[in-house]
């Protein structure tokens, strides 16, 4: 048994330490005393995965099927997930001065796919300080607007949306989502600060961090593509939503601009939460907000999709093909040749497990195509959002979105490459290929 532990990479020890959280979080979670009403094991299962990838997709209500206690297990399995199992375990070790073996070091950079030259345990500090320091910021103004409104518990309400949204989750304990808040600009406001943080990744907070203590004059490319790209998209698709949608353009001006932004926002961030019916949003907007899905949030981020640096380096070495250059540039930067091809493979990878995924699910669901589509995409960018399917999933069909969230959380690059082991190289004969 040690041999063979000891014998797996770096991301098949990632993988199987999630899924062993995933599988103690769903017994934990299927306790009795954790339940207001009875509740079956594959709902459990959906809801404890959904929680760990920080999805936010649901089959039951979690405000009225969960009491106190099964809310707070939903919310540590959100955090868990949300910043990684091995961060943590890394800075309780940094909390004890004890030395962080490579292994720790390998897993944490696998994990959030950092740089090679970024130094894990800057990042670790920085991370688990910032994560803190963000979330009590945000349960306070929650609090208060909560209490402001007159809701019940709002401390509660406040912590536990605070978590949330930092992590990228999108779960709520209110029946029907943030709709209650739409017109709401502090609560708006607040949650998309916290989306944003949390999709803009643990990168960009550390860069920034340094170069306004002095110790380093500029912040990094990486971070400077993931701050322009998260908000250009969150911009295009808000004009998209308040341009182009029927039930949108009914509102006010002020709320119509405040729904385009948040459910925009929400898409992009992969957080999930929304505050406008996503069921009656027009179809071509809706496909807009399935494409932002798909590219979703940033690296060393909470949040889920192929990730904005993937596209940017797509972007970069299409330019290139079309100028006949041999190098994929952006912003007057080369992008190394191994980048490129991780996210060629990504990006691959990704569409064909949306195929396969939505190709499954539609053999058994008896929805229309495109809501089975958006449902897989929404499970597998861990995203959360959906046209209004996920309770009349059929039990098959839960088992695969279930699949597609954990697929979503470990990465479907990280987990192909986990899946397959290194093969020794050998010398091949290169030969030519039509395109």
């Amino acid at each position: 048994m040690l041999t063979w532990f000891k014998s797996l990479q770096p991301l098949q020890l990632l993988t199987y330490g999630y899924f062993s959280l995933l599988l103690i979080g769903f017994l934990i979670l299927s306790i009795p005393v954790f339940h207001v009403s009875s509740i079956t094991t594959i709902d459990n299962l959906f809801i404890s995965t959904s929680a760990l990838s920080t999805t936010g997709l649901a089959t039951i209500n979690i405000a009225e099927k969960y009491n106190w206690g099964g809310q707070l297990i939903i919310l540590l399995m959100i955090q868990i997930g949300g910043l990684g199992y091995m961060s943590i375990g890394s800075f309780v070790v940094m909390l004890k001065r004890r030395k962080l073996s490579g292994m720790n070091k390998d897993l944490v950079r696998y994990d959030f796919g950092l740089p090679e030259d970024f130094k894990v345990k800057v990042f670790i500090r920085d991370l688990v300080i910032t994560t803190v320091a963000v979330e009590l910021i945000g349960a306070i103004f929650l609090s208060l607007i909560f209490w402001w409104n007159g809701e019940s518990a709002y401390i509660w309400k406040g912590i536990f949306h605070s978590i949330s949204a930092f992590c990228t989750a999108g779960f709520s304990i209110f029946s029907d989502g943030l709709e209650g808040y739409r017109d709401n600009f502090y609560l708006n406001t607040v949650i998309s600060l916290l989306s944003i943080g949390g999709a803009l990744g643990f990168i960009v907070f550390t860069d920034l961090f340094e170069k306004f203590s002095g110790k380093k004059q500029k912040i990094t490319f990486t971070s400077r593509i993931i701050i322009r790209f998260t908000f250009l998209g969150i911009l295009l698709g808000a004009s998209i939503l308040f341009l182009t949608d029927s039930t949108i353009s009914q509102l006010p001006p002020e709320n119509r601009i405040l729904v385009s932004l948040f459910q925009s926002m929400t898409a992009f961030t992969t957080v999930g939460f929304n505050t406008h019916p996503i069921g009656e949003i027009a179809h071509a907007p809706l496909f807009f907000i399935l494409l932002l899905m798909v590219v979703g949030a940033s690296p060393a981020g909470t949040g889920g999709g192929m990730k904005s640096t993937t596209i940017t380096a797509l972007y970069a070495q299409l330019k290139s093909t079309f100028r006949g250059d041999q190098d994929a540039i952006y912003m007057n930067r080369k992008i190394p040749e191994h980048r490129v091809r991780m996210a060629t493979s990504n990006f691959f990878f990704y569409v064909i497990v949306i195929f396969i995924g939505t190709f499954l699910l539609l053999l058994i669901q008896p929805q229309n195509t495109f809501a089975v589509l958006f449902e897989a995409v929404s499970a597998l960018g861990t995203v959360g959002i959906s046209t209004g399917i996920t309770p009349d999933l059929t039990i098959l069909g839960k088992v695969f979105v279930i699949a597609l969230m954990f697929l979503g959380r470990i990465g479907p690059l990280s987990f192909g490459m986990a899946l397959f082991s290194p093969k020794d190289e050998e010398e091949l004969k290169e030969e030519d290929l039509a395109i």
